[in-house]
């Protein structure tokens, strides 16, 4: 049906549909469009189709002001133009499209049809055929939103980094099983921040939450087609829409109030709310991929194409497309995104997917690139956790180390080598780096330790269980014969592969798995771990669960005595941390003292009761030795800082196969106290400053020397 109503031209900013006094502005960017045609569409199921031409285009955005329109008007868009992929233009008005500011989703994807797909799947020509099939009943909808919410004095923990422990977590696998809950809110944004989430999460002392994706995703059409979904959801088809699935309610409003409840509780807590977000690429993947949104409004000014052959996309994701940051709509659909998620959904930060491919420019990685430029100086972007995965999968992708002030890093050679040497398969001296914040990566331009995000296992990869339990990976669930995933692993010498009733095994390997999760937590930078982690989830060995949903993912609050035991051991270590300044600080560990009068910031002992040396670190494989962190008033640690006196710490750590006997360093303060071991560890007792033990062969230690304050 075709009409045009009585409406006025409108503005072209903010881009979206905007509600307004007696009406909605609609604003949609495409440069290469010829015209734009507004469809609204009623509740009903299947609702009658209203087309209303934009009338003005001011500066390439297409705009209109429509009166009477209220909240909760279904619309999407057709857009007039040419189809000539041979030439990057592929549009096609026989295809409803998704607003690409969509503050809502409407009406989800109904089902894969043929009719969304802007050429014709049986034609011999692929991608260069037309299909004029009408994708209305099947394409997905943006819907009109009212914003207004009650914050109620809603303030930001604004958590300092070297105070800042991550969490990373599933909105649905965090409570799906949390049975305690009524069934409508377990796997929800309200599931999380019910009381029993809440209060476990405060005892367990994290500072943020990182969510994997809660942008609006799609299931590939090949995964519902084998039964499975994108569970992970890094199939992003919409960068201002929250996803509908994980609310309780299905009405898009309540939904908008339950994301924004959830924040708020967090924030009520103390807790900050960290996204994970995929601005690389999008859901419509390769040119053999359909035409949903960005593809059909303007595929030359949102996506990389090939400069010899415009019908084909650069593709440094491994996911069809990439997102261009080279245009400046792309570039600003990125950056309204960012502060619409700060500014009206109250996020704390940011983990950027496959950060480098957004540093992309014309002849590659740029670390001056105009994506980094403009969110340096953002006045709201530039005050929130900034934190990149420093990779893609094109040439020059590995970048750790290498982004600008401002941005947090997920250390990659961190997870690495922390693996290898417990493993016993490095040197203590690359260790000692990582321990120390890795200033050999980030100790320039004025970056810090907390530089450094610190993980040894993430959502993708082996659970913290399955990486000290499997030599190889375990994807058969996937339905791709394991050939998904990356082999991330080796032999962990715990004596058998897969799970076992062998309790000696069972003990090495928990005891591997505190070693790997008291380093993470006594290491210099921003310690983020993995949820379940700490309760002994098992993924059954699957290391690319990004299809399970199921309970391969999901993670449960029914714990036995080891998970009980490890949720303790995690919990001591947070504690640990947070109540020891010399174990988060802002400078990195140099071996040297800060200030006049100050001790060195880290002395590396040798077992033999001695300050290493560099025949130590040269001696082939040194496999025990101790991190000695001498207590002092630390000006750099505090609030406001304001001088804090930490007492020594001493991490005695024994990756080698044997027993080593130690002496401990001569406690500055009161005699050295045993405050957490991986193991059975008996110390002499008697109150004697320089203890001798044998050290159990892969097991950590931690003494505390009590210092009067000052």
């Amino acid at each position: 049906m075709n009409s045009q109503s009585a409406l006025g031209p409108g503005t072209p900013y903010p881009l979206g549909a905007t509600l307004k006094s007696g009406g909605v502005n609609f604003a949609l960017f495409s440069a290469h469009a010829e015209k734009v045609e507004l469809c609204l569409f009623d509740q009903a199921e299947g609702g009658q189709e209203t087309r209303i031409e934009l009338p003005e285009c001011t500066n390439q955005v297409w705009h209109g002001f429509i009166p009477g329109i209220q909240p909760g008007q279904l619309y999407g868009y057709r857009v007039y133009g040419p189809y000539a992929p041979d030439q990057g233009h592929r549009f096609n008005p026989h295809k409803l499209l998704l607003d690409p500011y969509a503050k809502a989703i409407g009406r989800p994807l109904k089902e894969w049809d043929a009719s969304l797909f802007g050429y014709n799947l049986e034609d011999e020509a692929l991608d260069l055929s037309f299909n004029d099939q009408d994708s209305s009943a099947h394409a997905p909808l943006g819907m009109v939103v009212d914003p207004h919410f009650d914050w109620d004095g809603d303030t930001p923990p604004e958590t300092p980094w070297h105070r800042t422990i991550i969490y990373e977590l599933h909105v649905k696998g965090f409570t799906q099983k949390l049975t305690s809950l009524p069934e409508n809110l377990r796997g929800t944004y309200a599931g999380l921040a019910s009381d029993e989430a809440m209060d476990y999460l405060k005892k367990l002392g994290v500072t943020a939450v990182e969510l994997l994706p809660v942008h609006h995703h799609l299931d590939d059409s090949f995964l519902q087609e084998r039964g499975l979904t994108n569970y992970w959801g890094y199939n992003t088809l919409s960068y201002f829409a929250f996803e509908p699935t994980y609310a309780s309610t299905p009405d898009p409003h309540a939904a908008m109030h339950e994301f924004k409840g959830m924040v708020k509780r967090l924030h009520e807590a103390g807790i900050e709310v960290i996204l994970d977000v995929v601005y690389n690429h999008t859901a419509e993947s390769s040119e053999r991929g359909p035409t949903l949104s960005f593809r059909g409004v303007d595929n030359a000014s949102y996506y990389r194409l090939s400069q010899e052959h415009p019908r084909y996309y650069e593709d440094f994701t491994g996911c069809g497309n990439t997102l261009t940051m080279e245009n400046p709509s792309g570039l600003r659909l990125l950056m309204d995104s960012l502060r619409y998620w700060v500014t009206e959904m109250h996020v704390d930060g940011f983990r950027f997917d496959l950060a480098s491919a957004l540093a992309r420019e014309l002849y590659g990685w740029n670390k001056l690139s105009s994506f980094f430029d403009a969110i340096g100086q953002d006045p709201v972007l530039s005050t929130v956790k900034l934190i990149a995965e420093p990779w893609d999968i094109g040439m020059g992708g590995y970048q750790v180390g290498n982004f600008p002030t401002g941005w947090a890093e997920w250390n990659g050679r961190y997870r690495d080598e922390v693996r290898r040497c417990w493993k016993g398969n490095d040197r203590a001296n690359e260790l000692s780096k990582r321990l120390s914040g890795s200033a050999d990566l980030y100790n320039h331009s004025g970056r810090g330790p907390h530089a450094s995000v610190n993980f040894i296992t993430a959502h993708d990869g082996f659970c913290l269980r399955d990486l000290v339990t499997y030599n190889d990976k375990h994807n058969e669930a996937n339905l791709e014969d394991s050939r998904d995933g990356a082999n991330d692993n080796e032999s962990w010498n715990c004596g058998h592969e897969g799970e076992t009733e062998d309790p000696q095994i069972q003990a090495l390997r928990l005891r591997q798995a505190k070693n790997l999760l008291a380093t993470l937590f006594l290491s210099q930078g921003v310690p983020m771990m993995l949820a379940g982690d700490e309760r002994w989830h098992t993924q059954q060995g699957n290391n690319n669960a990004y299809c399970q949903d199921n309970d391969i993912s999901w993670l449960s609050w029914d714990l036995d005595a080891t998970a009980t035991e490890m949720v303790e051991f995690t919990r001591q270590l947070i504690a640990l941390r947070q109540e020891q300044p010399v174990l988060a600080r802002k400078n990195f560990l140099m071996g040297q003292a800060l200030e006049e009068g100050q001790p060195k910031d880290v002395i590396w002992w040798n077992p033999e009761g001695r300050e290493m040396n560099e025949a130590d670190w040269d001696a082939g494989f040194t496999r025990c030795f101790g991190m000695w962190l001498p207590g002092s008033t630390l000006r750099e640690i505090g609030r406001n800082h304001q001088p804090r006196t930490s007492d020594s710490v001493f991490v005695l750590m024994n990756a080698h196969f044997e027993d080593v006997n130690v002496t401990l360093p001569q406690a500055d303060g009161a005699p050295w106290q045993l405050r957490l071991a991986t193991t059975e560890l008996k110390l002499d007792k008697r109150a004697r400053k320089t203890p001798q033990l044998a050290c159990p062969s892969r097991s950590l230690a931690v003494f505390i020397s009590k210092r009067a304050a000052s």
